[in-house]
């Protein structure tokens, strides 16, 4: 792999997703077959990249062995890695149920749904044990908007007149 060169178009088109990509995968990727290209040694490139240099050998392999594809598909990342959330769906199915609905109907004594309702009504519901934070990765997922609701009336501050422009404010 001493000899890696790229045609004009794809040197283009991989300045463009360094520049402007969306996944840092896939601009790691292609500033790897960039510096690769420019006749930087793998163990250079990979260590400026913080992979292996045997990752830098499957990239540029990968890329030469599609050689009939586009570029972008070259590229491209895979699954990422890891387990598929599982809870995540049950939560997000449980909240498009009862979002638009009253608190009250299931026995919660609030007008609006918090985090901690809702996580204990996915509970009774589906029997699964989850957190908060699949709870509020299921609501930005669907994107709602929550805010925990203030149950005492704001006062203002004793000092609330300095915080606004000293003595002079009216």
């Amino acid at each position: 792999m001493a000899n890696f060169r790229l045609a004009v178009r794809a040197i283009q088109q991989l300045r463009a997703i360094v520049r402007d990509g969306n996944s840092a995968r896939e601009i790691k990727r292609a500033q790897a077959l960039l510096w690769r290209h420019e006749g930087r040694s793998v163990r250079d490139v990979s260590a400026e990249l913080g992979v292996t240099t045997r990752t830098i050998q499957r990239w540029v392999g990968r890329y030469q062995q599609q050689a009939g594809q586009p570029l972008a598909s070259r590229i491209q990342v895979g699954k990422p890695p890891g387990r598929p959330a599982k809870q995540l769906p049950l939560a997000r199915r449980v909240i498009e149920q009862v979002w638009q609905r009253d608190p009250r109907r299931y026995g919660f004594r609030a007008l609006v749904w918090t985090v901690p309702m809702l996580r204990c009504l996915i509970q009774r519901r589906t029997k699964k044990g989850l957190g908060q934070a699949t709870v509020r990765r299921a609501l930005r997922s669907l994107r709602h908007r929550y805010k925990r609701p203030r149950l005492v009336l704001a006062r203002r501050s004793p000092t609330w007149r300095q915080s606004k422009g000293g003595l002079n404010a009216a």
